[in-house]
């Protein structure tokens, strides 16, 4: 099915979501000398859109009155929240998070009859419907165009999107799944891609027993699937294909030389195989390590917005997400909340060893004992920030770290603690340059922050500083290694500051 004839398709199964009939009002400013005529085309209970002869305006609502038959009640209308993408997580997410943000705002939360599934919700007074609720899943492509279009409001997806607003709801990680009886203990990186390339097709080729690999996936189209072929740069080899995660991981459970790639929250009755990287550096899918994306198969999940101003009760949806409620949801349906995760530097002496061990010949024992001297007492923040490749525009998911910050600084998170922002680079090219390079990245998350939070004073505000390739997370003889490597940390120290001294009485 083509992208018009889907649309066509998926307007005509949502003809609930249609939009109120335009009607004619005059909009006269209050402190007088403005008045504007046209047809109303919205009210959200914050602001009036109204198409007149200067073209479409939005406008404030506190600011003018509403004169004419059309005008609306000065409270929030009616809203629809129209979702649609990945199956998956609305199966997984959406039910819940509602029922949590409704019971949050006082709200009555309604399940109703619906093919998916779709809700409304209740003013607790006189049970008027505040808001319907509606989820349709599309496969990507359809979805993004029916964002585009206005037929949906909301998208779920695990990659960004130019065009749309990108807001982070939660964390996936995605493993490599196999039978429980499968005698593999573990399987690197660089094997498992050419696994998922067709390379290696029996798994003698990996260590294993002389039987031939069978590879499941999702199918092509799907979400998840579209992210893995955009991590590993090229698409899964010709496999065993399955409509959803579920069914993918009770396939791979039955079949005992079966491997394939699923979500950390679905992997079933399936056993998890660790994974590992060329040098040995263990990967695994903490919720550190997939917070801070140190995981090479971490997945945000998003939802995507469009380019234009949504319902009042939606946007505070959206901010809802942000709130521990929806982040106790988010850990009970098997993801990783976006809650910022401390762990003592102390309790992760297996990075110290990789220091050790992965450190170029180029790396100085001064430059060893430089790095343990700030790590020691130090906690570090799950909140880590990397650039786009080639880039240096900080990533989508950076960017939501980047404002957690700066609200998390605001709040007083950190008083009476040293912010050190640690920049780190792989172990391509020379030393001296490394090491300025990551200098130069944790300076320009300083700067990102202090743009985003002018607010915020110059002492509340964390130092920079860098160590070029001297903690490397992975090995560097692969991409998604280099990467890893290439990042900005944020350590927590303790910092109290020298009393004011005594002022003496005469």
């Amino acid at each position: 099915m083509g992208v018009k004839a889907g649309l066509a398709a998926l307007g005509a199964a949502l003809c609930v979501w249609g939009s109120a009939a335009a009607q004619d009002v005059t909009l006269v400013a209050r402190e007088g000398g403005i008045v504007l005529n046209g047809t109303l085309q919205g009210y959200d209970g914050e602001f009036y859109r109204i198409s007149t002869s200067y073209g479409m305006l939005t406008v404030e609502g506190e600011s003018v009155i509403c004169e004419g038959p059309a005008c609306p009640d000065l409270v929030a209308p009616r809203a629809e929240i129209r979702i649609t993408g990945a199956s998956d997580i609305g199966a997984a997410l959406l039910e819940p998070l509602f029922r949590a943000f409704a019971a949050d705002r006082g709200l009555i939360y309604e399940p109703m009859p619906a093919d998916t599934w779709a809700a409304v919700l209740l003013d607790p007074e006189n049970r008027k419907e505040l808001a319907s609720i509606s989820f349709q899943p599309l496969e990507p492509t359809l979805a993004s165009a029916a964002l585009a279009e206005g037929i949906a409001d909301l998208k779920l997806s695990f990659q960004p999107e130019d065009g749309f607003g990108s807001h982070a709801l939660a964390m996936d990680a995605l493993a490599a799944i196999v039978a429980p009886d499968n005698p593999t203990p573990e399987i690197s990186t660089i094997d498992l891609a050419k696994v998922l390339a067709g390379e290696v097709t029996n798994w003698a080729q990996i260590g294993g027993p002389d039987m031939p690999v069978v590879l499941h996936a999702l199918d092509p189209g799907t979400d998840m699937q579209l992210a893995l072929s955009a991590r590993l740069g090229t698409p899964v080899a010709t496999a065993v294909l399955h409509p959803d995660q579920t069914r993918l991981a009770e396939a791979v459970a039955r079949d005992p030389w079966s491997i394939a790639i699923i979500g950390r929250a679905n992997t079933g009755p399936a056993r998890r195989i660790p994974l590992t990287d060329s040098c040995g550096f263990p990967l695994l899918p903490t919720p550190l390590a997939v917070k801070a994306e140190d995981y090479p198969l971490a997945l945000p999940v998003l939802i995507l917005t469009p380019k234009r101003r949504l319902p009042l009760l939606t946007r505070d949806f959206l901010d809802f997400l942000r709130s521990p409620a929806a982040q106790e949801v988010i850990l009970a349906a098997g993801y990783i909340d976006r809650s910022a995760t401390r762990l003592p530097m102390t309790a992760d002496g297996l990075r110290l060893i990789n220091a050790i061990q992965g450190a170029g010949e180029d790396v100085t024992l001064a430059d060893l004992k430089r790095l343990v001297n700030l790590m020691d007492g130090a906690d570090r923040l799950s909140l880590t920030f990397r650039f786009e490749d080639g880039s240096s525009t900080l990533d989508a998911t950076s960017r939501d770290n980047l404002a957690d910050l700066a609200q998390l600084i605001a709040a007083g998170q950190f008083r009476n603690e040293r912010m050190v922002l640690a920049g780190f680079s792989d172990g391509s090219g020379a030393a001296p340059a490394n090491l300025a390079l990551s200098l130069e990245r944790a300076a320009r998350v300083a700067q990102e922050l202090a743009a985003i939070a002018p607010d915020l004073a110059a002492e509340d505000l964390p130092t920079v500083d860098g160590f070029g390739e001297a903690l490397p997370m992975a090995c560097d003889e692969t991409a998604i290694g280099r990467q890893l490597n290439r990042r900005v940390e944020l350590w927590l120290m303790p910092h109290f500051p020298e009393p004011a001294p005594a002022v003496e009485t005469p």
